[in-house]
């Protein structure tokens, strides 16, 4: 089974793997930093020995990724993985901040319900069912999540059942939540966010829908 080192260490931007399959250009590797899109989260960009990554998918716990034409890959090659850090970089920090607006709109609006999400580099999406108009509690909803932010508080990400995969995140005194995805050291990291329905007017905003 692959090593999934970001969610070891989220932070790092290159590492060295070993090729365990190759099948045309779907190569597989021993260890990646590579994240494949999962939960609403975008795949990173990035190269395998220079060659640019077309597309990461999962496969039950292993990871395919597919080169682009060329590369001349064989088991057992050691190879170097190099991910766009700046890009990472933003949709953690975005991922982290429709977490924190996903789980304050639970505890605001009970029986609301998420029914979509998209985390990619320019903007996070929640989607939400709700009766009424959810702008509403938005100003509320960033009041409480920046002194979220501004608290810098510790973001824990660990296993919650390593045999299947099963993570989540926790800041103490705010919430503990399933996830999978890459997350922040601290929450001061997310920086400034705004909320608004239907589009976003800046980079690192949270739109929430109502659907």
């Amino acid at each position: 089974m692959t090593r999934k080192v970001f969610w070891e260490n989220p932070y790092l931007t290159e590492i060295e793997a070993t090729v365990t399959s190759v099948k045309d250009n779907d190569i597989m590797v021993d260890q990646t930093i590579f994240y494949a899109q999962s939960g609403g989260q975008e795949s990173d960009h990035g190269f395998i020995n220079n060659y640019r990554i077309m597309q990461a998918r999962k496969k039950g716990k292993e990871i395919i990724y597919t080169l682009e034409d060329g590369h001349g890959l064989q088991v057992g090659d050691c190879v170097r993985m190099v991910i766009d850090w700046e890009r990472r970089y933003q949709i953690m920090r975005l991922h982290f901040a429709a977490e924190v607006i996903l789980e304050l709109t639970y505890q605001r609006l009970k029986g609301v319900e998420k029914i979509g999400a998209r985390i990619a580099q320019d903007k996070a999406r929640i989607d939400f069912k709700w009766s009424e108009n959810i702008s509403k509690i938005f100003p509320a909803l960033e009041k409480e999540a920046i002194k979220i932010i501004e608290s810098n508080q510790e973001i824990e990400s660990a296993f919650s059942d390593k045999g299947t995969e099963k993570r989540y995140w926790k800041v103490e005194g705010f919430s503990q939540v399933p996830c999978g995805g890459t997350h922040l050291k601290r929450t001061g990291e997310i920086g400034k966010i705004v909320l608004k329905r239907n589009n976003i007017v800046l980079q690192r905003k949270v739109e929430s829908e109502k659907v």
